[in-house]
């Protein structure tokens, strides 16, 4: 079975994050970019499962600029046999991406596709189940645990009321939650072979997918500054400062 993984280029999530100047977006100059956290865990799982003799084949991809090479030779460090990169230094909005990741699945045929839930960046977790929609796949998001036994896969996702195990056949889409594994380390012996792997690029053109952004970001601004609390010496004065101050109430 092929196993096709999507991975992506972020701000590591240990640099604190700055808004540019003027407030175009978020500052990506001189600052420590790593692979989506979410996506190592996606990573991690296909590798499993190809150590489990489920898979036989893992094939990465990524959506961005030639420096993403980078996170597509970790992936390929810490077991992946294939890359893929769709160059473009456009941002590249979730329903384009679902749009680009179809066309990659029509050219590699897996029967599996395994990404992060979202991600650390945008935060806006579509692309998982807009690509699932465009394929007609069943999907399951936010896994947990996954088994897959005789065809059928079996994923545990966290839902808010606890646990919640469906069956999937496949193909099928499932995105990967915080949970569902520990991303391992990549050895410096998988390090020096992963450059010698298959990578291949290819641009949206080539695909045949229009990526031009549907919405416009007006503005970016940081978060407000959280201001210090008060004490209080009653319950009314509690009261009143809710209904005069935070207006809650």
């Amino acid at each position: 079975m092929k196993i096709l993984v999507t991975v992506k280029r972020v701000v590591d999530y240990n640099v604190k994050v700055r808004v540019k100047d003027d407030n175009s977006a978020v500052e990506t100059a001189n600052v420590k970019m790593s692979m989506n956290p979410f996506c190592e865990i996606a990573v991690e799982e296909a590798v499993r499962l190809k150590e489990k003799g489920v898979a036989s084949e893992i094939v990465v991809v990524s959506i961005g600029p030639s420096q993403a090479q980078e996170t597509l030779r970790t992936a390929l460090a810490l077991g992946a046999d294939k890359a893929i990169l769709v160059k473009t230094d456009e941002e590249v909005q979730p329903l384009a991406v679902a749009k680009l990741l179809k066309e990659v699945v029509a050219k590699e045929s897996p029967e599996l596709v395994i990404m992060g839930k979202q991600s650390i960046d945008g935060d806006n977790n579509q692309s998982g189940q807009m690509l699932a929609a465009l394929l007609d796949w069943p999907q399951g998001t936010f896994a947990s645990e996954v088994n897959l036994a005789e065809g059928q896969l079996a994923v545990t996702r966290e839902i808010d009321g606890g646990l919640e195990t469906i069956d999937l056949a496949l193909p099928a889409v499932i995105t990967s939650d915080l949970r569902l594994n520990e991303p391992r380390f990549a050895s410096l012996p998988n390090i020096m072979k992963a450059k010698r792997k298959p990578l291949e690029e290819m641009t949206p053109e080539d695909l045949g997918v229009d990526i031009a952004s549907r919405t416009k970001t007006l503005k970016v601004e940081a978060p407000a500054q959280r201001q210090a609390g008060v004490k209080v010496e009653t319950v009314a004065e509690l009261v009143e400062k809710l209904k005069t101050e935070a207006k809650v109430i």
